[in-house]
């Protein structure tokens, strides 16, 4: 593992910045993304690797764990650059959500230990909170680690567990409390993947794949080491890993949804679908929803620079993007006709069924990362200051 050291020494202008980078990733760019998808996942790895070797990983983490500690401007035209490029997103979870909570509450050994590796792509972190029992009530789970000297057996089960088949390392949410304990009893633990005791089984999607799974820990041994704050105080970690996960790659998802939306209007010039009125409106209201996107994801950078943490607030960026990309998705299938039901196996299916793909994917969208009727909640609680909901459970 090589060292990062692209970033000059004194600040740069936001233009030679964003002509740096753009250079970089022409010059570095990861080709043509594979259609096997065990080549498109060492793929994938190869690039997170080449980003952090060049210095152009983590543009809002610290230097000293290998980010680029990017002022808030530079990281929004670092997310900007990166989707135009077309360039593929970090395998896992742990960047936007493990990371920010290691490098709040881990120890010292545990950031050096962990971070470098996590963002250079070396291990796949995958996270492991929902279960059967507890999904949208978190503080309800039911996994239980029993210490035994300088160990924890772990025993339970976790489900809805994204890239679990890939993972390395699992940070994971576990009762070392009474189960009457509730959010009280929770700690928060990183358990090895591999360890004896660990099976992963997948679970198919609507698409027709396997991003979720789950997962099962039977007398699993975790060292006390690998536990992250104090036991039974795992509560207030949670919610900085799930503000930072409804804020994770916000401005990303912006860069992202503007050129898809682009995609999608010239597509429908091509197809003549937009000498109709009514798409026009349709794809007007869309236009101001990305932009909206945009600036909800600066909003959250700047929150988090300013105050190290998301936020209720970002739970406003979580809605609106994932009612936005079912939208966009739902309409996109919609005004193709026929041709937009052709999924990626018809030869005769429109831009290799991206637009069904999406529409199936997405209808997770809104159930992922706390339901929205959660994020509804935190907002009207958190954000609004109503009256609190007596239909849910006390935190």
């Amino acid at each position: 593992m090589t060292t990062p050291s692209a970033l000059p020494q004194t600040p740069e202008s936001l233009d030679a910045f964003r002509t740096r980078l753009r250079d970089f990733l022409a010059s570095h760019g990861p080709g043509r993304r594979p259609r096997d998808p065990e080549e498109r996942f060492a793929w994938t790895r190869a690039w997170q690797a080449t980003l952090f070797d060049h210095g152009f990983a983590g543009p809002g983490w610290p230097k000293q764990y290998g980010g680029m500690d990017l002022p808030f401007a530079h990281q929004v035209v670092y997310q900007e650059e990166l989707a135009r490029a077309r360039v593929p997103g970090p395998v896992g979870t742990g960047l936007g959500i493990a990371a920010p909570t290691i490098i709040k509450f881990g120890s010292d050994e545990q950031k050096r230990r962990w971070l470098p590796s996590m963002l250079r792509g070396d291990t796949v972190w995958a996270q492991g909170y929902s279960e059967p029992e507890a999904g949208s009530d978190l503080p309800s789970l039911r996994t239980t680690a029993r210490r035994e000297g300088d160990m924890y057996v772990v025993n339970g089960q976790k489900v809805w567990t994204s890239h679990a088949s890939r993972a390395d390392v699992f940070f994971t949410l576990v009762r070392t409390g009474t189960r009457e304990s509730r959010q009280r009893g929770i700690t928060y633990l990183i358990v090895d993947a591999h360890a004896p005791g660990v099976q992963v089984r997948p679970l198919r999607d609507l698409t027709g794949g396997h991003l979720f799974a789950e997962v099962f820990f039977d007398d699993v041994l975790v060292p006390v080491a690998d536990r992250v704050g104090e036991e039974n105080e795992g509560w207030p970690l949670v919610r900085t890993s799930l503000g930072h996960e409804r804020a994770a790659g916000a401005m990303n998802q912006a860069a992202i949804y503007r050129r898809v939306l682009s995609e999608l209007q010239q597509l429908l010039a091509e197809r003549r679908l937009l000498d109709d009125a009514d798409v026009r409106d349709r794809m007007a209201d869309f236009e101001i929803r990305v932009r909206i996107m945009r600036y909800n994801g600066q909003r959250t950078i700047s929150d988090i620079l300013t105050h190290g943490e998301p936020g209720p607030v970002s739970s406003v960026a979580r809605l609106h993007i994932t009612a936005f990309e079912q939208d966009v998705h739902e309409f996109a299938v919609d005004v193709l006709g026929p041709a937009g039901l052709l999924g990626r196996d018809s030869e005769e299916a429109v831009q290799r069924g991206r637009w069904l793909y999406g529409f199936l994917r997405t209808r997770a969208s809104t159930i992922g990362a706390g339901t929205a009727e959660i994020q509804r909640n935190t907002l009207a609680e958190q954000v609004l200051g109503l009256p609190r909901d007596p239909g849910m459970p006390s935190v």
